[in-house]
């Protein structure tokens, strides 16, 4: 295994799915690629508004905070990596990442943090499974996990 996509937003699924993504790319000599895709329309197009808006300070988003956290993880590992924050669907996203990066396999969590997480729960991993011709490992967070039946 040589390189390794792993989607993060910043949920606690994510954040788990990364740690875990970071020992396999440990224990296999791997690389990794963490991305984080925003709806398109979270950005302004400048040619479509018909001026450039002015330069303002932009407070750091989840997205740049949850990037920043697993590159600091994989630095902390001596893991190569590599950024994608990038926009459009998530799931054609991340797998078109993982097609670039020619992954061996894509690390996704099993519950994100959009608005319908509750309603939808782990839309974007069944939709990378379905999408993907690559290995997906999805990672189930301890708070998906049921416990034990007590006897």
């Amino acid at each position: 295994m040589k390189n390794i996509v792993i989607a993060t937003d910043g949920s606690e699924s994510a954040q788990e799915a990364v740690g875990v993504g970071i020992e396999l790319a440990a224990e296999q000599g791997a690389a990794v690629t963490f991305v984080h895709v925003l709806p398109a329309d979270e950005f302004v197009v400048a040619g479509r508004t018909g001026h450039i808006p002015k330069a303002h300070r932009v407070e750091m988003d989840e997205s740049e905070v949850a990037l920043h956290e697993a590159a600091n993880a994989a630095q902390g590992a001596g893991i190569e990596h590599t950024l994608e924050r990038i926009s459009g669907d998530t799931v054609d996203e991340i797998v078109a990442v993982a097609d670039s990066a020619n992954a061996d396999l894509i690390v996704v969590g099993s519950r994100g943090r959009g608005p319908i997480t509750s309603a939808l729960l782990g839309s974007v991993s069944k939709g990378v499974l379905g999408e993907s011709r690559r290995s997906v490992l999805v990672v189930r967070g301890a708070h998906d996990r049921e416990p034990a039946p007590t006897a």
